[in-house]
């Protein structure tokens, strides 16, 4: 079973850029599509973006494309969301997320079996 931590998360101003990354541990990190969500306050959480095992399949939220990019490194059991031109709307807590499948099955949050405990992003304007 695999245990997920994230990191990177903080204040940047709106225009900015952040870097978020996940390790995996307890399982290799080439056994699980992967992929990162958002929550913001009183809202659900929603789907950001998604790869499958080698990276070679990604999938992202319409309100991201172009600004995002999701990536792996399964060498280090990493994921990581690089974020630019990042807008006040993009403030959330970013939780990581894996499935025990080697494609992405669903981009929704039952699609996903393993939880990070979050990272706070908070985009000032």
């Amino acid at each position: 079973q695999v245990q997920l931590l994230e990191s990177g998360g903080g204040l940047v101003q709106a225009g900015g850029s952040l870097r978020l990354s996940c390790e995996a541990s307890g399982s290799p990190s080439s056994h699980y599509a992967m992929g990162w969500f958002r929550q913001a306050p009183g809202k659900e959480r929603d789907f950001v973006a998604a790869l499958n095992w080698n990276g070679a399949r990604t999938y992202y939220a319409d309100s991201v494309k172009g600004r995002f990019t999701i990536s792996r490194d399964n060498d280090k059991n990493m994921m990581y969301l690089q974020m630019n031109s990042l807008k006040p709307e993009d403030t959330a807590v970013y939780y990581c997320a894996a499935v025990n499948t080697v494609v992405v099955v669903s981009t929704t949050t039952s699609g996903f079996d393993f939880w990070g405990q979050g990272t706070q992003v908070t985009v000032s304007s």
